[in-house]
């Protein structure tokens, strides 16, 4: 056979389709436009995204997250639901960034699958879009990756990264936090994207109707809610009063992730009586089987962000925050630790 008549092979014959990836960049364009704000000098569609540090901060510090959704993605492929992933995407980091005070500026997205399909992966950047829209930070750019048989047909990958910058006389480490202080926590809007692997391991044993009804909305819709973004209220509590330390509650849940924030002669005392564990926890716990504190160490229990203030500031911070719109309980105190005690006790 002579190479003329050989057959002519494509890049669409060995599974990827440009037309389809330059189909994606045209439906979310106007989603990626909406979060345009002062400091982007160019976004989506040149190499690299360029973004000017605003002069309002004297001593700039930039800081940057990057996470993924986890395995809260197989259980969004079973129910072919792909609207709220790209929020959760966006929340883990900007929340992450968040809790050393810095504001984010712009965050970048990873989608990665085996064959692209644009209505799903649409789905997908507009939630990315809207955490973005939530967070105050621009969508300056991303990656879109069809790789042939990497991944199993009709699932993805996500992973993304914000980046933020506080100014360098107002980072928030922790090491104003002493004993008396008082920790608040902020609700949680549901599992987040933490436990996910515990959580399906739990609806293969429970076998539950997915669309049954959970306290007056659809189980599905319970567990695929969207991680809350913190970042508006809390940005504006921190220009109000001292804020001396934040801790973003995802994987290790509030025993493993308050004491990031704590010196090493510090131990938070958190009482679980003073909040209220919403119906989905209570559900995986007793269809699970799962002791107290592995459910401490993995869920995050109905708190997704905690905040510690002066006693003196306490009352006007929780009111400044529930008039923001948060759910906020003082669940807890800040006390001397005691020889080798745990860094944070739930009792």
């Amino acid at each position: 056979m002579t190479s003329s008549s050989k057959v002519s092979l494509s890049y669409r014959d060995a599974g990827v389709d440009i037309d389809a990836g330059d189909a994606l960049i045209d439906v979310i364009k106007p989603y990626a436009k909406r979060t345009m704000r002062e400091g982007v000098l160019a976004g989506i569609g040149g190499f690299g995204a360029l973004f000017e540090v605003s002069k309002k901060y004297k001593e700039p510090v930039l800081v940057a997250g990057t996470d993924g959704v986890g395995t809260k993605l197989k259980l969004a492929f079973h129910l072919n639901r792909h609207d709220t992933v790209g929020i959760d995407l966006v929340a883990m980091s900007v929340n992450d960034i968040l809790v050393q005070g810095a504001e984010p500026l712009f965050f970048l997205d990873y989608f990665a699958c085996g064959k692209l399909n644009v209505a799903a992966a649409a789905d997908v950047i507009k939630g990315v879009a809207l955490g973005c829209e939530q967070a105050g930070c621009a969508l300056i750019g991303g990656e879109t990756a069809e790789m042939p048989s990497m991944y199993p047909d009709g699932e993805y990958d996500l992973a993304g990264f914000a980046v933020g910058a506080v100014e360098k006389s107002k980072i928030i480490d922790g090491s104003k936090i002493t004993p008396s202080d008082v920790v608040l926590g902020l609700a949680s809007s549901g599992a987040h994207s933490n436990g996910y692997s515990l959580v399906r391991k739990i609806i293969e044993v429970a076998q539950p109707d997915l669309d049954g009804d959970f306290h007056g909305k659809k189980l599905a819709d319970v567990l695929m809610a969207p991680t809350r973004i913190y970042v508006k209220p809390l940005l504006a509590l921190i220009e109000s009063l001292e804020v001396k330390g934040m801790a973003h509650i995802t994987g290790g849940g509030l025993v493993e992730n308050v004491p990031r924030v704590l010196g090493k002669h510090l131990t938070a005392i958190l009482d679980h009586s003073k909040w209220v564990m919403p119906p989905l926890f209570t559900w995986l716990q007793e269809h699970g089987n799962v002791a107290d504190a592995e459910m401490h160490r993995v869920f995050n229990c109905g708190i997704g962000m905690v905040v510690i203030v002066s006693k003196e500031n306490a009352a006007a911070a929780l009111a400044q925050l529930t008039a923001a719109g948060e759910q906020v309980w003082q669940i807890g105190e800040i006390r001397a630790r005691a020889g080798d005690e745990a860094q944070t006790q739930v009792i």
